[in-house]
């Protein structure tokens, strides 16, 4: 053998060897979430369903061969901190992709920071219609239902329990906090019932009974509120110890009682409605196995946070195998239409939004269980497509 062609054999085995890592290298996938603070119990469950799916998915031999690696960091639900932590998990950890925001705000934040990296996030909690409204990006994708689509659902049930309801909207003051009471009360008023009074309080607010006065003089048939985590244990809470609770029937988002916070929100949360778009009560096999494994491995029931961040990492594994590629470019086209099975069915990505289309659930809390009251099929809830950029 001569001394190029040995030096052309080590070369070929060297760039062998260099493929061949390269393709075991990881999937990194960054997860900014609050793990602290108020907004921790929603935290835990992106973390608990994130965590779930990618054990199973690297169980079964990964993305195309590919281990996924999930990086945590604490975004606190403060949408300047999740931008810090974001910056470190694309530029430092060099993550291929991005999830767990809850705060609505952080969410739009961290997308303009996903942009200037030229990466892609999805959001698995956050609700404010403005994500894939008018303040879409082509770089942000949302699994879960918005607020529009909860609003759709729980308002028609609404209208059949009080027509033409006197509504009273307290909502956390913020992005979201303000767009779900905004939408709500655009959708109810539409099916007839009038608005009473409306207040905004800020996160991790420790007392509502300056709030209550305003709420006995409006008189309301139905309570609105999109506070969420510890927030609604303090104001359900309260509530009842005044009194308030004994002829109003209280409403909210889909984050403000969940599995996570009902048990300390007690008596106080019976007869709360929801519109969501996950409940365990789903009846298909999908659901039936996730809710058994979730219990098995973390003793607690799913909410939709654990469901839509468990779904996240099977919508991620298919595009980028449609994609064969973790390119965002490659992987964004691939996004765009795709169908993917969840715990709720099948859901399918609008190209023209990137909002996630499902079916909408009403659900209401009897005796500390969530019942399913309600549905809405996913083409009716959806509304229309407001994005412009794109």
């Amino acid at each position: 053998m001569t001394r190029s062609t040995t030096l052309l054999t080590l070369l070929a085995a060297t760039t062998m060897l260099s493929v061949q890592a390269l393709a075991a290298d990881p999937i990194k996938i960054g997860v900014v979430t609050p793990l602290s603070g108020t907004y921790s119990p929603i935290g835990q469950q992106v973390r608990w369903g994130l965590e779930l799916a990618t054990k199973e998915v690297n169980a079964a031999g990964g993305i195309m061969g590919r281990q996924i690696e999930l990086l945590f960091e604490d975004e606190e639900a403060n949408p300047s901190v999740a931008v810090q932590k974001a910056d470190k998990l694309f530029e430092s950890q060099k993550v291929d992709f991005l999830t767990g925001t809850v705060n609505s705000g952080s969410t739009l934040a961290v997308g303009q920071t996903a942009e200037r990296a030229g990466k892609l996030i999805a959001t698995t909690v956050s609700f404010a219609d403005s994500i894939t409204g008018d303040k879409c990006s082509p770089n942000v994708f949302r699994v879960n239902a918005r607020a529009g689509q909860q609003s759709a659902a729980l308002a028609a049930w609404v209208a059949k329990q009080k027509p033409k309801a006197k509504v009273f909207f307290l909502g956390p003051d913020y992005e979201m906090g303000r767009s779900t009471v905004a939408t709500f009360k655009r959708t109810i008023e539409g099916l007839g019932a009038t608005s009473v009074g409306e207040v905004f309080a800020p996160l991790d607010n420790k007392d509502y009974t300056q709030y209550f006065g305003q709420l006995r003089q409006a008189r309301p048939e139905v309570l609105y509120t999109s506070v969420a985590g510890n927030d609604t244990v303090r104001l359900l809470t309260q509530m009842q110890d005044f009194g308030l609770l004994g002829n109003l029937l209280v409403v909210g988002a889909s984050g403000t009682v969940t599995s996570q916070n009902i048990g300390a929100i007690g008596s106080a949360a019976n007869g709360f409605g929801t519109g969501v778009g996950y409940s365990v009560q789903i009846d298909n096999p999908q659901n039936k196995k996730f809710v058994a494994d979730f219990k098995a491995a973390y003793n607690a029931d799913p909410d939709l946070y654990g469901a839509d961040s468990y779904g996240l990492i099977y919508f991620y594994k298919a595009a980028v195998e449609k994609a064969q590629s973790t390119e965002t470019d490659k992987v964004r086209v691939a996004m765009r239409g795709l169908t993917w099975m969840t715990p709720q069915g099948e859901k399918t990505m609008r190209s023209e939004d990137h909002q996630a289309v499902q079916p909408m659930y009403v659900v209401q809390v009897r005796e500390g269980k969530f019942n399913v009251v309600g549905d809405v099929a996913g083409s009716e809830a959806i509304g229309a497509d407001e994005c412009k950029r794109f």
